[in-house]
């Protein structure tokens, strides 16, 4: 095989949009990545945030590497993971879009491990300081060792399935 034929094959017979539209059928938990940069409260809302170690304990999310939200809390060196409840959808999308206006109205206390909020109402939460970053193509992969944890309160979580948001029923 020559390298063009190696190229050709290894080529995906599907474009990106296809790809979000199969991708999306993945039922995915909703966070909100927070940190204190210089003072000030920063974060975002990731539905790509999975456990990755119990021994050590990791975890993982991946910010798109265009995110404005995430430079300043790669260099605050540390993270809380906040876990949404199913009635914190206007919360998830507030932290969802872009500017300074996404503490406004929001009750959070610090981390008692790392300072980084922890939000009101959340299921619960997960501090950590970044360990490691992997390149991931359009997002980078970032590895967090976890330094506390705990749970919020009982409720259903909040979850994001082909573009909308659910919940879990039991």
């Amino acid at each position: 095989m020559t390298d063009e034929d190696l190229e050709q094959a290894a080529a995906p017979s599907f474009d990106a949009a296809h790809l979000r539209q199969v991708m999306g059928h993945f039922c995915t938990g909703v966070t909100i990545i927070t940190a204190i940069d210089n003072g000030d409260p920063v974060g975002f809302t990731a539905q790509s945030f999975q456990s990755l170690s119990l021994d050590p304990p990791l975890v993982l999310f991946s910010p798109q590497k265009t995110s404005s939200t995430w430079p300043r809390l790669q260099v605050a060196k540390s993270f809380c993971v906040n876990i949404l409840a199913a009635d914190q959808e206007a919360l998830c999308r507030a932290f969802a879009s872009s500017g300074a206006e996404k503490y406004t109205g929001v009750g959070w206390k610090p981390g008692a491990a790392t300072g980084a909020p922890v939000l009101d109402g959340v299921l619960g939460w997960i501090e950590a300081d970044i360990e490691t970053e992997v390149d991931g193509g359009d997002h980078v992969i970032v590895i967090g060792r976890i330094r506390d944890l705990g749970i919020g309160h009982e409720g259903s979580p909040l979850l994001f399935y082909r573009g909308g948001f659910g919940r879990f029923e039991s």
